[in-house]
């Protein structure tokens, strides 16, 4: 195998990315990597750290731009806060172009960040916390979210929170160890109430923060992915949100999959379905959450209204 095959066998083993030393060891002059960086064929991604592409062919993932800042920063480098939570694919945070890097006291102190998005976190944290994500290493679930939730508003540690839960990468038992994991810490007294709004029956950040709207205009819905069955039994639909008594549901619908014809198609009859079965069928969007008053207004004046005939 050629030095060019082995580089390629290199980069295929880290998402396509090749350090400085591994492509000298590989049979790279000095030069020909400075060349390549230099005409554009290699994207520098990281201190001595590039993709093998050029800009207009390969633009670099997320995932390979936090691997470029761990490998820049070797073997104790591992990912933290929202950067690890966006591994372990933890939804709900404010997206950011900054990459959250965790090192050891002494590492920390030898590094050289030159990037003004990279932030460095000085924190020990030991082996049983960390743990490999298709070769990334990160801190584990339990401790990615007890970190997030001190750093970030209640909407955006709730939506965290129950993301978790509903991905299972937490149960429920661990909310009560991480109350008492963030004891003391700044924001601690926040964060447990952020803590006491979680649940893990919400499928997406639009719910919860649906859900938090609701909580906030004193109309709190009564349970959450509610199932919906006429006389005989058949399932018509699930409800995100439902409200029993007066037989009302929201739905949240978000820009992904409720966009697609099919899904749309697939909303309308079963709104059709719910209707009438003399249900009040709501609908909500991302938009909508920006405006603290206009879903509790909406629901509370389905709330109110009389039942259909």
């Amino acid at each position: 195998m050629g030095w060019e095959g082995r580089i390629r066998r290199v980069a295929a083993g880290q998402d396509g990315l090749v350090c400085r030393g591994q492509a000298l060891a590989n049979g790279y002059m000095q030069h020909e990597v400075d060349n390549l960086v230099t005409s554009g064929r290699w994207q520098p991604l990281a201190r001595a750290v590039y993709l093998p592409q050029p800009l207009w062919a390969a633009e670099p993932t997320r995932r390979q731009l936090i691997r470029a800042v761990l490998l820049s920063l070797g073997p104790a480098a591992h990912a933290v806060h929202e950067s690890a939570a966006e591994l372990h694919g933890i939804a709900g945070l404010p997206r950011s172009d900054e990459i959250h890097v965790g090192l050891p006291g002494a590492a920390a102190k030898r590094a050289r960040i030159r990037q003004p998005n990279i932030m460095l976190h000085q924190r020990e944290h030991p082996p049983g916390s960390l743990v490999d994500l298709g070769g990334l290493p990160a801190t584990d679930a339990i401790t990615t979210v007890s970190d997030v939730i001190l750093r970030v508003g209640r909407y955006a540690a709730v939506s965290a929170l129950d993301s978790a839960l509903s991905r299972g990468l937490l149960a429920e038992d661990d909310l009560a160890s991480i109350a008492h994991r963030i004891r003391r810490r700044r924001g601690a007294i926040s964060a447990r109430g952020h803590l006491a709004e979680a649940d893990g029956r919400a499928q997406s950040p639009l719910e919860t923060r649906t859900r938090l709207r609701c909580v906030d205009g004193g109309v709190p819905p009564d349970t959450l992915q509610l199932p919906v069955r006429d006389r005989d039994g058949y399932l018509l639909g699930i409800g995100d949100l439902g409200w029993l008594a007066p037989q009302v549901i929201a739905e949240a619908d978000g820009q992904g999959p409720h966009r697609l014809p099919e899904a749309i198609f697939a909303d309308r009859r079963r709104q059709n379905r719910l209707t009438n079965a003399g249900w009040k069928v709501l609908r909500f969007t991302w938009q909508d959450t920006l405006d603290p008053a206009y879903i509790p207004w909406i629901v509370r004046q389905a709330l109110s209204a009389p039942p259909p005939r």
